[in-house]
Order: structure tokens, then C-alpha cells, then sequence
């Protein structure tokens, strides 16, 4: 039992505190501007959209950008209806990791580590904020390196082998599990990153992987619905579309997983980037898809949540001297 525990929590602690290192090193090379562009750039749903990739991409982690968004959706410094763009956003920036990850650059993890151990130690805050990035990638290489060690003890104790010989369809087992790892490790990326070594190990099939992406798109929901607690009305609109979007698109691509593991290999020879391709390729088709018609969705989701207080707009948000609504 050893041998499956030690290795996965080691490799998990150490990819999730590369994840931390690289969002607060990106946090102080842009010196905390990142709030002011999530606030700025919001006007239209494609600038929104625009917003939450790059803010995504820079903080990386898609749950910390809807956080921030309900938080200023509940101080009143941005609408319901800005923030859509934004979430479809979201789920796109937070692709890049994956595709890092599935580079294969586990060789470089220990001297991307020394280098931003390097670059810390410098009297330069903002050389030594780069130090913390490159730091936590080379930490998140590891922590995937770490947690594929596990693959061949779970292989022996069969334990995946009888997930799926269970009596469930393993979509829906991957589906759940994908839930449920995502909802406890509160990191879609980690689950992917997770994913991606079991299935290149071969302890898990294709369909079963797939589904596991699906299923970590909707585990991420639970961040967003914690954060709204006790917040406005305007508020919990965000977490639900966040909840809607993505059940959506989970339910859009289950009848068609099948299909996709079909065809997985022209996007790739390598089992890892396989994962990392199809998740890219699901979070921007769903996004893409539902973009055009941003304003509407938000119109829905207000009728399926009104506001409580009929006084209050959903087009104008309160005045803020960072941003500035234009008609």
C-alpha cells in the first residue's frame, strides 16, 4: 500500500505547490495587474473571452480566475453578463498547462528547479518573481514524474482492473472520477497531468481517459460554487453558468467519446499529448460554441436565478474608478 500512497501524495504535494509557485510568481511580475485587465477588458463577450485566457494563462489555474470574477461580480465592479466571456475563457487558458505537460520535458524538471532557485535568491524582485515561475514548472514535472511511479504497483494489486470490470461502462466510471478527483484535489490540470500517465503506462483505456477529461471539467465547479457562498444574487449567476457550461459540454461530447478515441491517434504517436490534444480541443469547441451567443446564455441563466433586487441592472455595473462601462 506503501507504494502507491507515498509516491502519489509526494508527487501530487509537489505539482500542487509548483501550480502555487508559478501563480505567485506570475502575480508579482505583473505587480497585481491582472486585476485591473479582468476588470478592464470586459466590454463585449469576445473581449471577455480574451481576458480569461490570458488571465488564466498567467495565474494558472482556472478557479482562481472565476474566484476573483465573483468576487468582483459580488463588489458590484463588473455585471453577471461580462463575466461569461470570461469563464469560456477560462476553460481554454487553462489547456496551456496540459500541453506543457505533455512535452515530455521530465529531464528538465530538476534544472528548471535549480535555475529558479538561482534566479530567487537574486536582489531583483522581479528576476527572482521569474525564479518562482520557472521554479514551479520544473516542480510540476516532477510531481507528474512522481505520480506515474504508481502506475505499475496499481497494475500489479489490480485495483484499476477491477474499477472497470466492474459492471459500469467505464465512460461513466472515468466520468465519475473525473468529479470526484477534481471536486478533493481541487485541480483539474492535476487530474489531467494524472490521467495522462496512467493512460501512457497503459493502466487505463482511451475511452476511460476521456471521460475522466470530461468529468474534471465539471469537478472544477465545486471551486466556484464554495467561493459564492454567502455572496450577492449576481454572484451565484457566475457559479451556476460556470456549472451549466461545463455539464453542458460534458453532456455534448458523452455520446461521442467513443468516436474520439477512434481518432485520437492523427493527433498524435504519444499517448500523453493524445490527452492533452482532446482536452485542448473539447474546452475550445465547447467554448467556441457557446461564445456567439454569450448574452443570451447569460439572459437564461438570470431567468433561471433572478436577481433579488429588481432595482439593480444587469447591464450596468457599480462605478469603479478601474473600470469604466461604455454603452
Amino acid at each position: 500500500m506503501k507504494e502507491i500512497v507515498i509516491p502519489f501524495a509526494t508527487g501530487l504535494a509537489i505539482f500542487l505547490f509548483g501550480m502555487q509557485l508559478i501563480r505567485v510568481g506570475m502575480e508579482e511580475l505583473t505587480a497585481h495587474r491582472m486585476q485591473h485587465f479582468l476588470l478592464r477588458f470586459t466590454k463585449t463577450p469576445i473581449r471577455g473571452f480574451g481576458t480569461g485566457l490570458v488571465a488564466t494563462l498567467f495565474l494558472q489555474s482556472s478557479s482562481a480566475v472565476t474566484i476573483l470574477t465573483i468576487g468582483f461580480v459580488n463588489a458590484g465592479l463588473l455585471t453577471f453578463a461580462q463575466t461569461v466571456g470570461i469563464i469560456l475563457g477560462t476553460n481554454v487558458g487553462t489547456t496551456v498547462t496540459t500541453e506543457i505537460l505533455a512535452l515530455k520535458v521530465e529531464d528538465f524538471a530538476l534544472p528548471l528547479i535549480l535555475t529558479g532557485a538561482a534566479f530567487y535568491v537574486l536582489p531583483w524582485k522581479k528576476i527572482a518573481a521569474l525564479g518562482l515561475a520557472i521554479g514551479g514548472f520544473g516542480c510540476i514535472f516532477l510531481g507528474m514524474e512522481a505520480m506515474q511511479w504508481i502506475a505499475e504497483p496499481m497494475k500489479n494489486r489490480g485495483w484499476v482492473a477491477a474499477l472497470l470490470d466492474s459492471g459500469y461502462h467505464p465512460v461513466f466510471s472515468g466520468i465519475l472520477s473525473g468529479i470526484l478527483l477534481t471536486a478533493i484535489i481541487q485541480s483539474g490540470n492535476a487530474v489531467i497531468a494524472i490521467t495522462m500517465g496512467f493512460f501512457a503506462t497503459g493502466l487505463v483505456p482511451l475511452p476511460f481517459a476521456i471521460a475522466v477529461v470530461l468529468g474534471s471539467n465539471v469537478g472544477t465547479c465545486i471551486t466556484a460554487f464554495l467561493a459564492s457562498i454567502g455572496t450577492e444574487r449576481a454572484a451565484k449567476q457566475v457559479a451556476l453558468a460556470h456549472l451549466l457550461l461545463n455539464v453542458g459540454g460534458l453532456l455534448l461530447f458523452l455520446p461521442w467519446v467513443g468516436t474520439i478515441a477512434g481518432v485520437a491517434h492523427w493527433l498524435s504517436n504519444n499517448p500523453a499529448t493524445q490527452i492533452a490534444h482532446i482536452q485542448t480541443l473539447y474546452n475550445l469547441i465547447c467554448s467556441l460554441a457557446v461564445l456567439p451567443f454569450a448574452s443570451s446564455f447569460a439572459r437564461m441563466v438570470s431567468r433561471i436565478l433572478p436577481e433579488q433586487n429588481p432595482s439593480w441592472s444587469l447591464s450596468r455595473p457599480r462605478s469603479h474608478p478601474l473600470f469604466k462601462w461604455h454603452q
